[in-house]
């Protein structure tokens, strides 16, 4: 139990803390957020403190119906923090003492803050990649749900952001779904292996007063156990996996938010903003801004900045638990309830936005059609690097003459090759030409229609 100082660790101590550095220690403004988890890791020690004969049954409901006091103090907010509450153990320990009286001091029995610590992050990380995937797997859906509504609507494909060929708009759509769908899976790997017991383990050498590991893993309704106590209190590779996968998500978003805000540009005016996810100009009257999709953009250097802040913490610490990993719960709030709010926006964007058909339309040029001249000639039994020639020729042909590549001949085409015939009118419908790219993963409506089937598909499995 708590010295007379207030601290855990107080009996060794003789003075005062430096204020400055009582506060510098401290860790209680944010891991109070770990409250209960806390409170949920030390009811089931509690339990398992009793099988090993360590409790009687009366002194562990004791212990029981005073965590379940302080939890009801904490859900009402009445909770009052003492200037010597640490961190969230101290004060939950510190407060069921007060209750309880002195069985209070037979909970931390065998167990250390180190993993304590990490058995509570683990309990709320947990908790929180399903939030998380919940609320991945609705921007998901509402971007599949907006693919199939308008799968007939075709724009320009864009590399190196030049336009390159016609493609269905849902097409574009369903490379970023496709795109999260990894991330999705991804965290739910990355939830497995946060799902591992670390409590047991003690601060170094694991628990000499037989409490059954096992129990506790039932109790706490973990996947598995850690296999060495060493390991238990200090790896943190699941916080490192959780910021990577953030980091790899933002990437994502941040992407798709790129693309957006350039389409909703006056230079291309594919999209609109919905005005719930836009703002003003304090100056300019007229102006729209892309805001949403703008701090999207710059979330993901927040995120990113995290993941290598805690990497570069981990990278240089000797063996065991050392109080640098006091850094890990503050990357993982914040990028959780970053992450929280992303994916909440993204979601509202893409159900609210309007997209300008005839503007896409529109911005389809038979030049873009250049592929499809050179596949055509393939077809007639030209090898593809001599119909990928006659084809640049034909588009340096229509240049020269300053015409569309549609306007040209027939006549104009067959000086270039005598394979060209009537038929090559054909090549020139936009509908026809995004119909060839019927191969699975394709821009045609069937290849479209069946990717639309394998996310929800994936969407199913991942919550079944």
């Amino acid at each position: 139990m708590a010295s007379e100082s207030g601290k855990l660790w107080g009996g060794r101590f003789v003075g005062a803390v430096d204020p400055i550095m009582e506060k510098f220690n401290s860790s209680i403004a944010y891991d109070r957020h770990l409250w209960e988890v806390d409170v949920q890791g030390s009811k089931a020690y509690s339990r398992g403190l009793e099988k090993a004969g360590l409790l009687t049954k009366a002194e562990m409901d004791q212990i029981l119906h005073g965590l379940d006091k302080v939890a009801e103090e904490w859900a009402q907010g009445t909770f009052k923090l003492s200037p010597n509450d640490e961190d969230i153990h101290t004060a939950n320990e510190r407060r069921l003492k007060e209750l309880i009286g002195e069985t209070a001091g037979k909970l931390h029995t065998g167990r250390s803050r180190n993993d304590q610590v990490v058995t509570d992050l683990r309990l709320w990380m947990r908790q929180n990649c399903s939030k998380l995937s919940s609320l991945l797997w609705e921007l998901i859906r509402t971007m599949v749900d907006r693919a199939e509504a308008e799968r007939d609507v075709l724009f320009p494909g864009y590399t190196h952001l030049q336009r390159a060929q016609p493609i269905r708009w849902s097409h574009w759509i369903l490379s970023h779904a496709v795109a999260l769908t990894r991330d999705s899976e991804r965290l739910l790997e990355v939830q497995k292996r946060v799902n591992v017991l670390p409590l047991g383990s003690g601060a170094i050498a694991g628990n000499p007063l037989g409490v059954d590991r096992e129990l506790l893993q039932a109790e706490l309704n973990f996947g598995a156990i850690t296999l060495n106590s060493m390991d238990a209190t200090s790896e943190r590779d699941f916080v490192a996996e959780f910021l990577f996968w953030a980091s790899l998500c933002m990437t994502h978003l941040s992407r798709m938010a790129e693309d957006l805000i350039l389409y909703g540009t006056k230079e291309f005016s594919f999209v609109q903003l919905s005005d719930a996810y836009s703002t003003g100009s304090s100056l300019m009257p007229q102006k729209k801004n892309p805001d949403s999709l703008e701090l999207i953009r710059s979330k993901a250097g927040r995120v990113f900045g995290r993941c290598a802040g805690l990497l570069m913490t981990l990278k240089g610490l000797p063996s065991t638990y050392n109080k640098d990993l006091q850094e890990d719960k503050e990357a993982v709030f914040e990028v959780s309830d970053t992450m929280s709010a992303v994916l909440q926006v993204a979601t509202g964007v893409i159900s609210t936005l309007q997209i300008h058909r005839e503007n896409m339309a529109r911005a389809l040029s038979p030049d873009m059609l250049a592929t499809d001249l050179a596949y055509y000639l393939v077809r007639k039994g030209m090898p593809f690097r001599q119909a990928h020639e006659a084809s640049g020729k034909a588009v340096f042909m229509a240049e020269t003459k300053g015409v569309a590549l549609n306007q040209l001949s027939l006549k104009e085409l067959q000086t270039i090759s005598p394979l060209f015939s009537a038929d090559v009118s054909h090549v020139w419908d936009y509908g026809h030409s995004v119909e060839q790219y019927a191969a699975l993963g394709g821009t045609a409506r069937a290849s479209v229609d069946w990717q639309i089937g394998q996310v929800r598909a994936l969407l199913r499995a991942q919550q079944a």
